[in-house]
């Protein structure tokens, strides 16, 4: 049986740009598979995205920044002066870092945090790829 047409996407690039993304990664980090953890992964990782490519951030700077996290986790990334090549994207990703680091979770959450940030790389890559296929 032939795959039905895709659904449209229920929210715009602005409706997902404009989610409180850190909300998302301060009750989505450390939340068992659930509403929580889909809504940080699902949403979450795209309207991340979506602010992120509108900055002009490259994707391997994100996944460079995820790298980072799994490393030396995310007290340490927060503590970062420029953990993205861009300021503005620094401002906004800072805010997503320290919400993280402010849970004090361990090493079970500098994990998803950087599963997050790979699959919010992820994101912004096809979103690049598509637009410059479209050129």
């Amino acid at each position: 049986m032939p795959n039905p047409a895709p659904r449209l996407p229920d929210r715009t690039d602005d409706e997902l740009a404009r989610l409180d993304i850190t909300t998302l990664v301060r009750y989505g980090l450390t939340a068992p598979p659930g509403p929580r953890r889909t809504a940080l992964f699902g949403d979450g990782a795209v309207g991340a995205a979506v602010l992120l490519d509108r900055l002009g951030t490259r994707p391997r700077s994100v996944a460079f920044l995820a790298d980072t996290v799994r490393a030396g986790g995310l007290a340490y990334a927060a503590g970062l002066p420029e953990p993205l090549p861009r300021p503005e994207a620094t401002a906004v990703v800072c805010d997503w870092l320290t919400a993280g680091a402010g849970l004090a979770a361990g090493v079970d959450a500098d994990d998803t945090a950087a599963r997050w940030l790979r699959a919010v790389a992820t994101v912004v890559e096809l979103r690049q790829r598509t637009r410059a296929a479209r050129s």
